[in-house]
């Protein structure tokens, strides 16, 4: 039988104006330490988004949304912060910030597999 490992995620949120304190699921970020798996997926869907946000820029909040990216796949190319250790740079992307692009509070659970998780999660949240 395989062993459940402990896992983390948090939502990513899109948060046009931070006063009003609503948002629009867009993204998940899974941490499991057991498998090194520090993972995120993305959807931005133009026509939901304008629907509750008059004015976005799409195109910086893709940009953005890949930075999360490319910190999670570590190394130079996502930056100072993506040269730090796997659960560090969780830990970076998911603290708490007033900006147009947030994270929810961190969950944690059990999971045979993050990869699976990651994808479960996504169709449940942001889908």
């Amino acid at each position: 039988m395989q062993e459940k490992h402990l896992f983390e995620y948090a939502v990513i949120r899109v948060v046009p104006r931070v006063e009003r304190e609503e948002f629009l699921n867009v993204g998940v970020i899974v941490y499991c330490s057991a498998e090194g798996f520090l993972q995120t997926m993305f959807e931005i869907n133009p026509e939901r988004l304008k629907a509750f946000v008059c004015q976005v820029e799409v195109q910086e909040l893709e940009e953005r949304l890949t930075a999360f990216a490319q910190i999670c796949k570590g190394g130079k190319q996502g930056g100072p912060i993506g040269l730090l250790p796997i659960a560090s740079r969780f830990r970076w992307l998911t603290a708490t910030r007033s900006t147009v692009v947030q994270t929810s509070p961190v969950h944690p659970g059990f999971c045979l597999n993050a990869q699976e998780t990651l994808l479960r999660l996504f169709a449940q949240l942001v889908q």
